[in-house]
């Protein structure tokens, strides 16, 4: 019985219809009725009776027709809530077909006033319009009055192209529950005027006064072709407030018209960094790496980063080799995915294995390696010092050799500014990798680098003492060089993502020291610059890459905080905790024996190396290495009597 009930049941839309069909009936009748009544000075005795007469006699049978033809013409069918355009062309045609049949049939017969038909007319099409468009305008004013309160208001800078393209999808899109409550421009022609009735409020520095005023809650960002200078500042005058804030990252988007809500992302940390982002001219390095086989050692952030940007320079083969497999695993898989055609093999293992990594150089020989596999935590190194030495300097001097032996052309080793004057057993051990490749260079240019001893080959004595090998390290040219940059951020260890956590967990945000100061690159600036560096090596330099002027930690703390929108030591608390073990308030980037040397890139500098005895180190270095494998205990005295500028903390 309910099912038959539900059948039964007439559906709303053809409630609505037969309402429409009535109220359309009615509607033409009065029209008409009306256009006699104002011809004749809107008085009805003043009606002539013969007029009237001729109304009454076919205004039927013309309503009827109307509504004939509206049904024909789909207007009983369309969704009047989402009317638009379509719609009200539909409407005009209908009355323009209905009056000029009119017209005609009612001039074979009687003559009537013209103005009855231009007045019946117009009045129609008012009245045939009026109450389709008037629902769609009562549901769009029910609709705003219901989500007004919980919309959240939005400040869209820049008037431009860009930002009214943005300003037409946060209209468009209600779903996002965001209105544009004015718009901020520099151009001082705009200012006062309206865009769709959103005022365009005044230049930047009215961007606080306008978050007071209109209580908004996130800032769109639309100024793409902005000069780096002017962005910067703005998006610092924005991050003063509470507010989210969205950026449009630049002209690319513009140019191809994806100027959508959806292509702004958060301005990240990096946006507010104290210089302009770093974009060399990596063409030297397109013909440099192109057609070669590669070796990355140590897949991590940087290493990561290396990869993508030498797998778009078209290299004859990559190879990934890292000890970590979820590494190694995701940028396979984002590599094999972007460059389908890229040959790649990723290797499992570690620097630390003589046998795995001469094998490595055996089956594949690269032509160049970039040696980024190391243990880089400062405070975890504290506490594990002959790790350090184990995997840092052993494994830098195994991947050297095996380099060497099989002829590589060039290694570029991944150094750090914490090799300066270090502190830390970290950066001793970073010193100590300088200092290998450096004495490694120093005598393939004797042209004695068969003298150099392989130091725990876990049994290679053969391999090592072969004809072929000694052969191939008296003619070897490869050529060692490293590359000191700074801080990294976002890369594994970095106090970016741990300042995130932090603040996703409510705080507090640890700061080691108020007066801490590190320099800083993205990780894309930074493998760009080493790529670069490592085109103009001739063996021996150590390549200092110019990162601008150093941050405060705690400034970069404050904006990390008021980026997420909470308000530093109000809504997410500062701690200062002290340096931590071998920890210093700066960051030197070149020691002050080293001296500076330009190269042809004004970003990237050499650093003249620091002349030491290389058959002491050496010898230094396998009593060193012999020490780090029986874990002893004073590693970190023995380490500072290899190298002198280490100072522990």
């Amino acid at each position: 019985m309910n099912k038959d009930l539900k059948k039964k049941k007439i559906e709303h839309w053809k409630v609505v219809t037969l309402l429409l069909i009535a109220y359309d009936f009615l509607a033409v009748a009065v029209s008409y009725f009306a256009a006699l009544w104002i011809r004749f000075d809107c008085r009805f005795s003043g009606i002539e009776p013969h007029y009237l007469e001729a109304y009454y006699h076919t205004i039927l049978i013309y309503a009827g027709f109307c509504v004939v033809v509206f049904w024909f013409m789909r207007l009983y069918k369309s969704i009047w809530r989402f009317a638009s355009y379509t719609e009200l062309l539909r409407v005009l045609l209908a009355t323009m077909v209905t009056g000029t049949v009119h017209v005609l049939a009612t001039g074979f017969g009687m003559r009537m006033p013209v103005s009855y038909f231009v007045f019946g007319i117009l009045i129609q099409f008012c009245l045939i319009l009026g109450i389709r468009f008037s629902y769609r305008f009562v549901l769009l004013l029910r609709g705003r009055r219901n989500t007004e309160a919980a919309e959240k208001k939005v400040l869209l800078i820049g008037a431009g192209s860009a930002g009214q393209m943005i300003y037409r999808d946060i209209k468009g899109a209600r779903e996002t529950n965001e209105t544009v409550a004015c718009f901020i421009d520099d151009n001082p022609n705009k200012w006062g005027r309206y865009i769709d009735n959103v005022p365009v409020f005044g230049g930047r520095e009215r961007i606080l006064e306008a978050v007071d005023k209109f209580g908004i809650e996130k800032i769109y960002v639309a100024i793409p072709s902005a000069k780096p200078e002017d962005k910067r500042e703005i998006l610092r005058i924005c991050n003063e407030t509470a507010c989210e804030l969205m950026n449009l990252p630049g002209m690319y988007q513009l140019y191809t018209g994806e100027v959508s809500v959806s292509k702004m992302k958060p301005v990240q940390i990096e946006d507010l960094l104290g210089r302009d982002p770093i974009k060399p001219d990596m063409e030297d390095v397109f013909e440099y790496i192109s057609g070669k086989v590669v070796l990355i050692t140590g897949v991590g952030s940087i290493g990561s980063e290396l990869a993508r940007q030498i797998a778009s320079h078209h290299p004859k083969h990559l190879i990934l080799f890292d000890i970590y497999e979820n590494n190694a695993y995701d940028i396979q898989l984002e590599l094999k995915k972007k460059y389908p055609e890229l040959k790649l093999d990723t290797i499992i293992g570690s620097v630390r294995d003589s046998r795995k990594i001469f094998k490595v150089f055996e089956v594949y020989r690269p032509e160049i390696v970039y040696h980024a596999a190391a243990h880089k935590h400062v405070p975890l190194m504290e506490d594990s010092p002959c790790e350090a030495i184990k995997n840092n300097a052993m494994g830098t001097y195994k991947t050297a050799y095996a380099a060497m032996v099989h002829n590589c052309k060039r290694f570029v080793l991944i150094s750090t500014d914490k090799a300066v004057n270090p502190t830390n057993i970290m950066g001793a051990s970073k010193r100590l990798c300088e200092m290998i490749i450096q004495a490694f260079d120093a005598k393939i240019k004797e042209g004695k680098a068969h003298e150099i001893p392989q130091l725990f080959t876990h049994g290679m004595d053969e391999v090592i003492t072969a004809p072929e090998v000694i052969e191939a390290l008296k003619i070897t040219q490869t050529e060692f060089v490293a590359v000191r940059f700074g801080n990294v951020l976002g890369s594994n260890g970095s106090v970016v993502p741990l300042f995130k956590k932090q603040i996703e967990a409510g705080g507090p945000v640890t700061v080691t020291h108020p007066d801490i100061i590190r320099y800083f690159m993205t990780i894309p600036e930074a493998v760009s610059l080493v790529l670069l560096a490592g085109t103009y090596a001739n063996g021996g330099e150590i390549f200092v890459l110019d990162m601008g002027e150093p941050v405060k930690i705690d400034t970069l703390a404050r904006n990390l905080i008021r980026l997420s929108g909470y308000t530093p030591d109000v809504d997410i608390k500062l701690e200062y905790t002290g340096l931590r073990s071998g920890e210093k308030l700066f960051e030197e980037k070149l020691m002050a024996e080293e001296g500076l040397k330009k190269t042809k890139n004004e970003l990237i500098h050499i650093g003249c190396p620091i002349p030491f005895d290389i058959e002491e180190f050496l010898e230094q270095l396998d009593a060193l290495l012999e020490a780090a494998y029986k874990n002893k205990e004073d590693m970190r005295e023995r380490v500072q009597k290899v190298v002198p500028t280490y100072h522990p903390a």
